[in-house]
This record gives structure tokens, C-alpha cells and sequence, in this order.
């Protein structure tokens, strides 16, 4: 496929397969001036000061606090900041942007991109901030909403030149009017030369809006090139969908983020799933290049390979975290290659230079769907190395065991629910999703270190169950029970009961806090997780669906749905894990893990759990693990530093053995990444503590850890 090249750059021909390049250096030092640590999303810091024989002595050196965190749980952090020249950049829970010094936590400036706040706030949270320099001038971009904003590196203030007053709306470029479709963007983009190069996080429902990969020129503000993740006529991949889908259909995202191999001029980006994640009757093919691993030309947006690792995604299998560009030695001879772990708990070892697998990959037969209208891709692909990180099969013998009552009440629902193998469709029976949506691997990725050839990725080993439901007008419902089935059962349930894990809340009581117009409002623009819907759902059903969420219309009467609104063939009941009677996994443990594996033998080398729940360890308090977001960093000092963990530790792991070595509890959980730096001579570890998922209270802290008194 081609990609569009605006009138700023010059196309430059497809010139095939680059001559093999030397190594690109691996880690962050001193500085870590880049999410994830460097442009190769290594997660790596050359740093030695702590190692496992002085881990033990670490103190807290600062903790700073933002103050504003949600009292009722619904804020997060998840950023991995930045640390350039003395001064750590990142950003709170309520996605404002700030600068520290790095050796103290004090605020040098804040920025606060929801200056009217009656009216705006943030949409989900943020993963980072974006440093650029040339010559004198300075930047910090980070995106809030549907906004990318360039700021001042010295004050914080916007850049003017840059877009309208400093910022620029990355709803514009889509191809289609994208006023009313919901475009934000979570992840930092990557800098090439003069240009930042972006993703976004669309809708996942019918709808969506594309999920077109941008570059924009950082002076300026202004579009340099776009590359169409769902093709138009003419270009590569257009034939993968039906005729005319890529002015209808949406997804194809880029929200994980990326990483840049700067001397081949390549950056390497994966994407998401087609919208509707789990019906593709409107969207039959492979649908490239979804569930892909593109390497794109850096200068020009122009495609130079792609691999996809789900054909015709029915599961959310969207690739979650930014690939890790490696060099391994595999039978003697040395390559430079791409690592791309996935929610499927499976690890994909790409050429960087071909993206041909540098392992076997087979495509394995699949079953085919029995929804109407559906058409399941026949084969799906399975690579033979590196092993799995997480198991992959829910199998009668891995039913829980934690109570006879509990086995029981999970054999019985399991029994009644598809499982047995890889890649069964989604069904209105329900079928198992294991790894489940959120991993095996999720957004914060794996690291890699150089020195041993060991990539360490953590995992959730959680099923979840996927119940999907047939929509047809109702002549015994209101049309606005008939869009809430549609459109919000399957956050907050068909019972407006909300999420068993406190992610969405219950829908009662509302009109305690909106006017029938307000909620109309609410609805169109969206808040925090929950996506704007103005471009899916027209004014009048919003108004039907606000009337019954504030329970106007007590006798909810059989109601035709508004003129010209036609429901999507199918919805599903919710993102529901699979849990016993008491809310624990269905699953025998380990829950959540910490996984070590040779990516040159292909091989574990390594996997031990991550996390504890206490009142249900195994004998001689054997860690359960717990579900886990946030990724870890290993050190040249020979540790992984991860905290993700439900249980709300921060812990150091020995890189060889996987032995735990030290853990500190956090004031909320850190599900996010760390980062490692040095400031005169002191080696420093910050995590972000901002809790707010799986239930768990919020937490607006970011807290630096470091040996006692150790200075050069």
C-alpha cells in the first residue's frame, strides 16, 4: 500500500529491502530521554549502582504528589516519564503535564490542558510526553484528548508556531468528518528527525473512526504524511476488505506505541483490531493491516513490510505494546530483528530488514463462526518459538482448586461455555477468551537486555468470557433499553449493575447528578474510559437512551427505535472475567507472572509469579501472582524493577534467576512502567502510583527510590 503524502514532503520510491545495517545501540544511561527508555523500546538501563547484593538498602528519595487524583477510584497513572538534563517530564491523573527536578521531585512547572473545566476533562489517561531539541529550541508534546500540544521545555507554556495557539487536533486528517468521532490519543508518539510520528486510540464498537498512522512536522504543527491503516482504493490491502469498507469501517489503530530504528530510517508500529472487535460480518477478509507489524519509512510514510499476527480479529487481539528492536544470535548467526509479544501470551521474532518470521510460524486450521453473517478466517498463525509466556488453553484440569465449592461453581459454568483449543469464534453460548482481553502481554511491554539476550515480559493468565448478542428491534422495549443493550451493556452490564472489578460503574441514581440535557451531552462527548458516542449514536436516540438511564419513563413502554437508526447485527454482554463465587480467578494460579526467555534458543529461561493475594497463597505462602498493567526495566546492574501488581507492591527481581530480592509497598498501585536515570552519580528508580484499576483506590503519587546517601 501507498501511503498519502502531503504537498511538504517529496514521495520517495519503494526502494525494496535495506542492506543489513550495523547494531543500533541498545538502553537508556544516564538520562532516560525516551518512553520506554530508548527508540528501540528496549526497557533497558546500562545503570549499575544498584545490583541484587545493595537492592535491599533502597530508601525513598523524593515523592512528589499532584493532588489530583479521583476520591472514588476512577483516575490512573500510567505514565513512564522522561528524564532530560536534570529534569523528569511526565503527567498526573488528570493528564496535566508537569516538570521536576529529578534529584528532588520538586515542580519546576505544571501545564493544565483543561482550562475550562466545566466543560472539559480528560478522556482515559496518558502513558508519557515526547522530548524534541534542535539547536536551541526545546520541546515537550504530549496529547490530552483529541489535542497534541507542544509546550515550552523551560516554562511549560505552548509553543505558538505550533498548530493553532500551540496545539493541534488529531481528529483532522481522517479522510472523513471526524467532528463527532472519538479520536484521542494515550501513548506518546516517536520523534524522527523533524517529525512526530502518532497513533491513536479510536472506538472498538461499530462506528469507529480509522486508525491512521501520522507524522507531524514539530515546528509547525503541520501534517507530513499519513499512512492508511485500513487501505483505499488503489492502495495495498484494499482487497483484504469488502468493497467501499474503508469509508465505513474503523479501528486499525496504532494506541500502543512504537519504536524507531534511527539509522535505517524504519519505525516499526503495531496495530489494533477492526472495529467491532468481536462481529466482522461487515468487514469479511483478512482486513489488513489490522492486527499488524508495520515498518514504515520514518521520512515518508511509505510501507515497507508488514506482518499480521491475527487474520480477521474476532478477540480484541489488538497488538499491545510497542515492539522491541533486538539483535539475537539464533544457530550461530547473528540478525537484527523484531520482538513483538501479544495478548495471545505468543512472541512473534521478525527480520527487522524483511519481517520474515526468524522462526517457524504455522498456520493452524480454526473453527469457523456459527453468528449469522460472520466469516472466520480458516487459519490463524502460531509460531513455534520463542515458547508461549502464558498458558494457553482453559482445560478441565486447570478449573480452580482453591475450594471444592469453588471448583464446582466454575466446573459447572465452564461446562456450558466454548473452550478446548485456540481461536474458538465468539458465540451466544459464550466462549472463553484465555489469555483473556487484557493479556498475556499488555501495553507495558517487555524489556530487553542486550548484555544476555533475555527478553522479560510480565503476563496476566486471567480467562474472561465473551457472550455475544443478537440485536433486533423489540417490540417489547423502549428504544432506549434497546440502544443500552447495544451500546453499554457491555461495559456496564445488561443489569446497568456495572463491572464485578469496579472499572465501570453501576448506571442508577443519575438523575441525582444530570438534567435529561446534560446527559445528552455526557453521552455525545464521553469522559475518561468511556468514548464519545456524538458520532455513532444520532441526538435523538442519545435523548431515548438518557431518558431511560434516568428512569423517566417508568413503564418503559414498547418504543420504536428513532427513524433511520439501524442496531448492529450483534453486541455482547460485557468485558467479563471469569471469576468463582467468591471473586477470585476461575483459574489454578499463578494469576499474574514475570516471565525470562532466550529469544535466540527460542526458549523460557525463567517464569516465576508476580504479585500476591495473602488470605489465598498456596502452601508455605506460595505467591499466587495477580493480575498486572504496567511493564518492568532490567538494568545492566543485573535487576528487573516491576511493579503492575494488584497487590500494590513495587519489587526487584534478580535478572538471572528470577529470585525476588526486594518489594516496597506503594501508596497505590503502580501500574505503570518505571524509569531508571543517574543525576551526580546517583542512580535513581521512579514508578508512578496512580491505582484506579481492578478496583483499587487512586493514587496521584510519583515516588523515586535510591540507595542511601549515594553520591559520586
Amino acid at each position: 500500500m501507498k501511503a498519502k503524502i502531503l504537498p511538504l514532503v517529496v514521495a520517495l520510491a519503494f526502494s525494496g529491502c535495506q542492506p543489513r545495517q550495523a547494531e543500533m545501540p541498545i538502553g537508556a544511561g544516564n538520562e532516560w530521554p525516551v518512553y520506554l527508555g530508548d527508540k528501540a523500546s528496549s526497557q533497558y538501563s546500562t545503570l549499575n549502582q544498584i545490583t541484587p547484593e545493595n537492592v535491599s538498602q533502597l530508601e525513598v528519595a523524593w515523592e512528589f504528589h499532584s493532588g489530583d487524583a479521583s476520591p472514588i477510584g476512577s483516575t490512573q497513572i500510567q505514565c513512564n516519564p522522561i528524564m532530560v538534563g536534570g529534569v523528569l517530564y511526565g503527567t498526573t491523573p488528570g493528564v496535566k503535564a508537569f516538570a521536576l527536578d529529578a534529584a528532588t521531585g520538586k515542580q519546576i512547572w505544571a501545564f493544565n490542558p483543561f482550562f475550562d473545566e466545566d466543560s472539559l476533562s480528560p478522556l482515559g489517561t496518558n502513558r508519557g510526553v515526547v522530548y524534541w531539541k534542535k539547536g536551541e529550541e526545546e520541546r515537550i508534546l504530549f496529547s490530552a484528548n483529541e489535542w497534541l500540544y507542544s509546550l515550552d521545555v523551560k516554562t511549560g507554556q505552548p509553543d505558538l508556531q505550533f498548530g493553532r495557539a500551540g496545539r493541534v487536533n488529531m481528529k483532522n486528517g481522517l479522510g472523513r468528518d471526524g467532528k463527532d468521532l472519538f479520536v484521542i490519543s494515550n501513548t506518546p508518539g516517536i520523534v524522527f528527525e523533524d517529525n512526530l510520528i502518532m497513533g491513536t486510540r479510536v472506538s472498538e464498537s461499530t462506528g469507529a473512526a480509522p486508525g491512521f498512522i501520522r507524522a507531524y512536522h514539530i515546528p509547525s504543527g503541520e501534517l507530513r504524511w499519513v499512512f492508511h491503516t485500513i487501505p483505499q482504493p488503489g492502495e495495498e490491502g484494499y482487497d483484504t476488505w469488502p468493497e467501499g469498507a474503508w469509508a465505513y469501517t474503523g479501528g486499525a489503530n496504532a494506541w500502543a506505541g512504537m519504536a524507531l530504528d534511527e539509522k535505517r530510517g524504519v519505525v516499526y508500529v503495531p496495530t489494533g483490531s477492526a472495529a467491532f472487535d468481536f462481529y466482522g460480518g461487515d468487514r469479511h477478509g483478512k482486513n489488513l493491516f489490522a492486527n499488524c507489524i508495520l515498518a514504515i519509512d520514518a521520512k515518508t510514510g511509505l510501507k515497507k513490510w508488514h506482518y499480521q499476527t491475527v487474520h480477521h480479529d474476532m478477540w480484541d487481539r489488538d497488538l499491545p505494546a510497542p515492539p522491541n528492536l533486538v539483535t539475537v544470535t539464533i544457530a550461530g548467526k547473528r540478525h537484527d530483528a523484531v520482538a513483538q509479544v501479544t495478548k495471545s501470551g505468543l512472541i512473534f521474532v521478525l527480520d527487522r530488514d524483511t519481517g520474515e518470521p526468524l522462526f517457524p510460524v504455522d498456520e493452524i486450521a480454526v473453527k469457523p463462526s456459527d453468528l449469522t453473517g460472520e466469516a472466520a478466517w480458516p487459519t490463524q498463525p502460531v509460531p513455534r518459538k520463542p515458547a508461549p509466556f502464558a498458558r494457553q488453553v482453559f482445560t478441565e484440569d486447570l478449573i480452580t482448586q482453591r475450594t471444592p465449592e469453588a471448583h464446582a461453581y466454575v466446573k459447572q459454568k465452564w461446562a456450558t461455555t466454548r473452550t478446548g483449543e485456540r481461536f474458538i469464534p465468539p458465540s451466544k453460548e459464550g466462549t472463553i477468551i484465555f489469555p483473556g482481553f487484557d493479556g498475556g502481554a499488555e501495553w507495558g511491554g517487555a524489556a530487553f537486555d542486550p548484555e544476555t539476550g533475555l527478553l522479560y515480559v510480565n503476563a496476566n493468565e486471567m480467562p474472561w468470557i465473551l457472550t455475544m448478542v443478537e440485536n433486533q428491534a423489540s417490540s417489547t422495549a423502549s428504544a432506549g433499553r434497546q440502544l443500552y443493550t447495544t451500546y453499554c451493556a457491555a461495559c456496564h452490564g445488561t443489569d446497568r449493575q456495572g463491572d464485578p472489578a469496579g472499572v465501570f460503574p453501576k448506571l442508577f441514581g443519575l438523575n441525582a447528578k444530570f438534567t435529561p440535557s446534560s446527559l445528552v451531552t455526557f453521552i455525545g462527548q464521553g469522559k475518561g474510559v468511556m468514548p464519545a458516542f456524538a458520532g455513532q449514536i444520532n441526538e435523538e436516540s442519545r435523548r431515548a437512551l438518557a431518558t431511560y438511564l434516568l428512569d423517566l419513563d417508568k413503564t418503559e413502554s414498547p418504543e420504536a427505535l428513532p427513524e433511520g437508526v439501524k442496531l448492529p447485527p450483534f453486541s455482547h454482554t460485557g468485558y467479563n472475567r471469569f471469576l468463582d463465587q467468591d471473586g477470585y480467578p476461575a483459574i489454578t494460579p499463578p494469576w499474574g507472572t514475570l516471565t525470562a526467555i532466550d529469544l535466540g534458543a527460542g526458549e523460557i529461561r525463567w517464569q516465576v509469579p508476580l504479585g500476591n493475594i495473602e488470605e489465598v497463597s498456596g502452601p508455605n505462602g506460595t505467591p499466587t501472582g495477580t493480575e498486572n498493567y504496567g511493564g518492568g526495566v532490567v538494568t545492566a546492574g543485573g535487576l528487573v524493577f516491576i511493579a503492575a501488581s494488584k497487590d500494590g507492591y513495587f519489587r526487584a527481581f534478580d535478572k538471572q534467576s528470577g529470585k525476588e530480592l526486594w518489594k516496597y509497598k506503594l501508596p497505590a498501585g503502580g501500574y505503570a512502567t518505571p524509569a531508571v536515570y543517574a543525576v551526580n552519580g546517583r542512580q535513581y528508580v521512579v514508578i508512578a502510583c496512580g491505582g484506579g484499576k481492578m478496583g483499587t483506590p487512586s493514587g496521584d503519587a510519583y515516588i523515586a527510590f535510591a540507595l542511601p546517601g549515594k553520591t559520586k
